[in-house]
């Protein structure tokens, strides 16, 4: 069998032919990163090994989602490898330096290290990347529509020593009316001009954003039902869940989604000493995504709030239990969102 890493770019893709018994490198090609030369790259691949051959992609969303459709629509056997899982490989490598076949090389080596079978499966998207594109539209407009505020609250702070903004006032359609009646009676200066326009800016990107709530809810609850049901998970936390997991049933248990998500924590023992540390690495979005549920939980679910109770008494910082808290918590994810109800009491226990 061989392994095919592909280190994916904007404008091209490189791929290395690596032998999985030995490791060794036997083709390299790089192709254009269109539908046409994803079709290159699969006859290229054929040509190398009739059969028995594997691809390991790194998860660059955008950059390599193209090239996995188009292998996965083809029959082949796509895997993702995170790019945390890069960060110490290409410093690692046997080649020295940095150029996209070593980068290619170092991919397929990292899927053969950590193990095929291990890696989570690509495939098609389907109801979770709509989720997802919504989900990343609605922040980024949230990023944009903060940004300009924050440049509104400079103005008024030049224009108006007595106006006194409460925080996350700005959101809010009572206060941006109030804001456009003073600018509307100010004397017509250019900062005055400019603090109207971006009143009007934060005003229609509230309007579109609250739209998007609206539209995310809706196709989360068809998409996930059994997610927003859950204690503490409104619809755009369970929207990050489900377009970040992108298919639960792409990890074989729930223990690979914590590795991923960064929840589970890593062994760090030796002799006699028995420890684990915090996993810095994972999908960093995924992670918060868990976190925040953790934290509504734990405000709003009474269990929830025992078992962090209990986790401090035992000499845990309030940190260390909530770590403990997300990694239930992406177990009962995985279960919900494989629609697999077997194994949730063992979470339910453990909170209680």
């Amino acid at each position: 069998m061989i392994v095919i890493g592909a280190d994916t770019h904007k404008s091209s893709h490189t791929l290395v032919a690596v032998d999985a018994t030995s490791g060794q490198r036997l083709a390299v090609v790089t192709v254009a990163s269109t539908s046409s030369g994803a079709f290159d790259a699969l006859g290229w691949a054929r040509r190398v090994a009739a059969d028995g051959r594997v691809w390991a992609v790194e998860d660059c969303r955008h950059v390599s989602g193209r090239l996995e459709r188009c292998l996965v629509s083809a029959g082949e056997a796509v895997m993702r490898v995170a790019p945390r899982l890069m960060a110490g490989a290409r410093a690692g490598g046997r080649e020295r330096g940095k150029s996209d076949p070593i980068d290619a090389l170092a991919v397929a080596r990292v899927a053969l290290r950590e193990g095929i079978e291990r890696l989570p499966v690509a495939r098609l998207e389907g109801a979770e990347l709509d989720v997802r594109l919504l989900l990343d539209h609605h922040d980024d407009l949230v990023a944009a529509r903060s940004d300009q505020q924050r440049r509104l609250r400079w103005h008024l702070h030049d224009l108006y020593d007595d106006l006194d903004i409460p925080p996350g006032a700005l959101d809010r359609s009572v206060w941006l009316d109030r804001i456009a009646g003073r600018l509307r009676r100010s004397p017509k200066t250019t900062r005055v001009r400019i603090a109207r326009e971006l009143v009007a800016h934060i005003r229609q990107a509230t309007r579109r954003i609250h739209q998007l709530d609206r539209e995310i809810a809706v196709l989360v609850n068809q998409v996930c039902p059994q997610l927003v049901a859950e204690v503490g998970c409104g619809p755009l936390t369970a929207a990050k869940l489900v377009g970040e997991i992108a298919g639960a049933d792409r990890y074989s248990s729930d223990a690979k989604l914590a590795r991923t998500a960064g929840v589970a924590p890593i062994p760090a023992s030796s002799g006699r000493r028995h420890r684990h540390r915090l996993d810095r690495g994972g999908n960093r979005q995924l992670n918060l995504a868990l976190h925040r549920l953790a934290i509504n939980r734990a405000r709003h679910d009474p269990q929830t709030a025992a078992y962090l109770t209990r986790k401090q008494a035992e000499g845990k910082t309030r940190k260390e239990a909530l770590r403990c808290l997300k990694r239930h918590l992406a177990r009962r994810v995985w279960h919900l969102l494989t629609n697999d109800p077997t194994e949730t009491p063992r979470t339910t226990a453990a909170l209680t």
